[in-house]
């Protein structure tokens, strides 16, 4: 069972999180992933998005930590977990190989079945992790995303205008990298602040915990080896899984943001019941940041989902 300890990490969240303690644990295949973990009852994993950490989910842990052990985890390559190298295929930043890194977490602090809320990237290594590991995803929640597949199988001028990064961070190294690590600083607001509530809705702690994750070394390859996986590996697994059929049986809540691209360019409720058996949710009044914009709002429909 891999390892747990508590340390510290050169920029603290703690003021984002009263109550919690900060934890890196070893995942194995010299992977560690950093975590804040705080409340109690039963287990829930939360994954953030691009280009953040998981400081994202200051404004609802506390309280889904009152009904919940919270588990607020930074993913591999971002954050302040490891940021390995990759390979030709962009296997080690697979979904997959991601979604494991959290399953091993959740086992090293004792869990083996847990509920999972995830956005953006972090809804990606969630529906990988609830496809190969169903026996330890009890219910799901994803934020602003329609499924990989989905995205790509129906990319538009509009989409891709919006979502520029898709097509930039796949590029090869080391040109993204290179230009990212020019300046992270202005990476993080750039993207970040061209959605559709410009950087209002950052915690000014928050915002800068995700620029300092980004001058860490190997952040940028980090950030384009998820993103190089996706446009690659990550693909075939899942056509695999919709040629074999296989679908999530667990329940799963699907929630976007009503002033976001993925509500303008797809049909994000259709699209998951191609691939999950049993699905509600709808739009929220935000943008793609739903747990910075709408705290409240998620809360409602995430407290009783995973009551």
């Amino acid at each position: 069972m891999p390892a747990s300890a508590s340390q510290s990490t050169s920029f603290s969240t703690a003021a984002l999180f009263p109550g919690f303690t900060q934890e890196t644990v070893d995942v194995g295949d010299g992977v560690h992933i950093n975590c804040v973990v705080g409340g109690d009852g039963p287990p829930l994993l939360l994954l953030h998005g691009h280009p953040q950490t998981h400081a994202i989910w200051h404004r609802v842990a506390p309280t889904l930590a009152r009904t919940h052990t919270v588990v607020a985890a930074d993913l591999r390559g971002y954050g302040e977990s490891a940021k390995p190298e990759s390979t030709s295929d962009h296997l080690p930043y697979s979904k997959r190989v991601m979604a494991q890194d959290q399953l091993r977490l959740m086992a090293a602090l004792g869990f083996d079945r847990f509920d999972v809320l995830a956005h953006d990237r972090g809804a990606r290594v969630a529906h990988r992790l609830a496809a190969d590991h169903p026996e330890a995803v009890q219910r799901l929640a994803m934020l602003d995303i329609a499924p990989t597949l989905a995205m790509y199988a129906q990319t538009t001028e509009v989409f891709a205008r919006a979502y520029w990064h898709w097509f930039f961070l796949i590029q090869p190294a080391p040109l993204p990298e290179r230009l990212i690590e020019a300046d992270p600083r202005a990476y993080a607001r750039d993207v970040m602040g061209r959605r559709s509530a410009g950087l209002a809705p950052f915690d000014p702690v928050a915002l800068a915990h995700y620029e300092h994750c980004l001058t860490l070394p190997g952040a940028a390859r980090g950030l384009c080896e998820d993103y190089r996986a996706s446009a690659g590996i990550d693909l075939e697994h899942d056509r695999a899984d919709r040629d074999a059929g296989q679908m999530l049986e667990m329940p799963v809540l699907a929630l976007w943001g009503e002033a976001g691209v993925v509500n303008t360019c797809f049909k994000p409720l259709e699209e998951w019941r191609l691939v999950a058996r049993n699905v509600e949710g709808g739009a929220l009044p935000c943008g793609h940041y739903v747990a910075e914009e709408a705290p409240e709002a998620l809360l409602e429909r995430v407290v009783p989902f995973f009551a």
